[in-house]
């Protein structure tokens, strides 16, 4: 019998438009042979299953389960592709621990460790891995504008701890600047990151683990047109991403050595993706994520093409270690 997946995107952050690419695109990508593919679409409280002829149906969340045609159908499994709260933060994987349902990504612990930037970037560096000097705000006047120079430097970046696609991100070169984009950044979450810049060689690096074995793909290196890797770099072809990067194979392998072992200390699963700045001969980590964006352009699918492998392949691997 064919298995039931829930693949789950929307979101409360201003990331919603951009996991519901990410869910087109794992429905591109996952094998409808082998599975029966729904989209639910969350936004707060509102979740619904959006069928082919377009119409929805309500989720019933004391089960996530629906009804169709008179039938009600269960989901045996989930895949997260929310990009920010609720799906990058703990509290979705909490509801369906409790329901027993299996998904791809991190457990809570993981998610919401990974979701809050300065707390994971700082217990990566307790494991002696190199990040950037920051600070955190969680209020606009938590330090002064000399307090952040002194302690962070400019230039440097002002973002949402929490968030991500660059929203609420400012790039501040001058003292003027500090206020407007804190004011920003705060309108995007509750919590504020001051990072240092990092002048360097921007990488990112995506792997997964089963219980049978470990893929690491090879690195992509994002070149942006723009002053810093902004959403429109991202998401408007503002950016060259070449796979495999132009890094020395020693370079290579140890920032895929590295993305591997920071795996392991997060207790990760499913795919995660880990971002760096190489500078001075030094990877540094920027970001990790544990839903990363899955539209056929992003950096995931890249990574699996240069590794020549086949993701529906790689997704099925992923879905069937769930049930092992």
């Amino acid at each position: 019998m064919k298995r039931t997946i829930a693949i789950v995107a929307g979101g409360e952050s201003s990331e919603h438009e951009v996991s519901l690419r990410s869910a087109q695109g794992l429905y591109s990508f996952i094998d409808k042979e082998r599975y029966n593919l729904y989209i639910v679409v969350m936004r707060a409280a509102d979740w619904k299953v959006l069928l082919a002829d377009n119409t929805t149906v309500d989720v019933n969340k004391n089960d996530f389960s629906f009804t169709l045609n008179q039938q009600t159908i269960h989901f045996d499994y989930a895949y997260i592709t929310i990009h920010g709260i609720p799906g990058e933060s703990g509290q979705l994987q909490g509801y369906f621990d409790m329901l027993h349902l299996p998904y791809s990504c991190c457990n809570v612990l993981a998610a919401a460790l990974t979701c809050n930037k300065f707390t994971c970037n700082h217990f990566l560096k307790a494991f002696g891995i190199d990040i950037a000097t920051s600070v955190l705000l969680r209020h606009p006047d938590d330090m002064t504008d000399e307090q952040i120079i002194q302690q962070v430097g400019l230039p440097c970046f002002i973002k949402t701890n929490t968030g991500g696609s660059s929203y609420g991100c400012t790039k501040v070169k001058t003292p003027e600047q500090i206020r407007p984009a804190i004011s920003l950044a705060f309108n995007e979450g509750e919590e504020v990151i001051v990072e240092a810049f990092m002048q360097g060689t921007e990488v990112t690096c995506g792997m997964y683990k089963t219980k049978q074995h470990s893929v690491i793909f090879p690195l992509t290196e994002v070149v942006t047109k723009n002053e810093y890797f902004d959403y429109a770099a991202k998401y408007y072809g503002e950016s060259d991403e070449i796979t495999p990067a132009r890094i020395s194979e020693q370079m290579t392998q140890r920032v895929q050595q590295l993305t591997d072992r920071i795996y392991d200390l997060i207790g990760a699963h499913g795919i995660i993706r880990a971002d760096y700045i190489i500078e001075n001969g030094i990877p540094k980590v920027m970001d990790i994520n544990t839903t990363p964006g899955m539209t056929a352009t992003s950096f995931i699918p890249q990574q699996v093409r240069a590794a020549n492998l086949n993701i529906t392949e790689v997704l099925t691997d992923i879905i069937e270690d769930s049930f092992k």
